[in-house]
């Protein structure tokens, strides 16, 4: 045990001793999206704001209630948001071993540091949509308060969650290549099963506590809380412990995972 945690130390030193190398690798990762396209990175902003802009369409045409008498689509984006960066990095990271296989069959090179990068091509695009959100709370004059200096904080979490589940697909993906669409079910199943389109006051109560085990409705709250009803995260104590204690296990069973598979990803790749 203890030597599991003096390598987990040690791959921690690593990262911030290569954090130029990860950073430039997530860079280059976030360009290659849409290269070869005309319009090229252009399509990684465009796309979500139409997307968005579709909701807001709708939601204005059929005359949606308000909800806690703020406008529906303002309430809507603050949890889209975050939502749609925790789907980018879980579509993506699937098959990051596959697409950096050069990279994997090189004896130096840490590869658990593949999925880091993934997490980090995805926060460039999230980075602009929380700027986004400003902008959505400006149109309908909703006022700007100290609790958004809890965005980081709501990041770091996700971060964190996103880069334990990334390890897990990853590595397993290697071997169980139908996996890619599996997660792609998932992702459309989690939309609409997490509060993002309704409250979990509105729910039955036992599917309120299913809702509420998923640990994407931390974060997607939790940023509707910052912007929406001025709430920090310390006043909810069970959730955000219960989040916490789910996300350090994820991640230490994630990394158990990689751990133990990372030997055979050449050999199969």
């Amino acid at each position: 045990m203890l030597n599991k945690a003096k390598e987990f130390f040690l791959f921690l030193k690593e990262i911030y001793q290569k954090r130029q190398l990860i950073w430039s690798l997530a860079k280059n990762d976030f360009r290659s999206k849409f290269a070869g396209s005309f319009f090229g990175i252009f399509w990684s902003f465009v796309i979500p704001i139409i997307t968005i802009l579709v909701f807001w369409f709708v939601f204005t045409v059929f005359k949606s209630s308000p909800v806690d008498n703020i406008p529906f689509i303002a309430w809507f984006v603050p949890a889209y948001i975050p939502w749609m960066f925790f789907t980018d990095c879980l579509t993506g990271s699937v098959n990051v071993l596959y697409e950096y296989s050069y990279l994997v069959k090189k004896i130096k090179f840490r590869t658990s540091m593949l999925p880091l990068v993934k997490v980090l091509s995805c926060l460039f695009l999230n980075l602009f949509f929380i700027g986004f959100i400003f902008i959505i709370m400006a149109v309908f004059q909703i006022p700007i308060t100290p609790y958004v200096l809890q965005i980081p904080y709501y990041m770091a979490a996700e971060i964190l969650l996103c880069v334990g589940v990334s390890w897990i697909l990853s590595s397993v993906a290697v071997f169980f290549k139908d996996l890619s669409a599996m997660v792609n079910i998932i992702v459309q199943l989690g939309f609409w099963l997490t509060p993002i389109f309704w409250t979990v006051e509105g729910m039955p109560s036992w599917l309120g506590v299913i809702a509420k085990a998923n640990p994407v409705y931390y974060i997607t709250q939790g940023m509707r809380d910052t912007f929406l009803y001025q709430r920090g995260f310390w006043e909810n104590p069970e959730q955000t412990l219960y989040f916490w204690i789910f996300t350090g296990v994820l991640f230490v069973i994630g990394a158990m995972v990689f751990r133990k598979l990372r030997p055979h990803f050449a050999d199969v790749l």
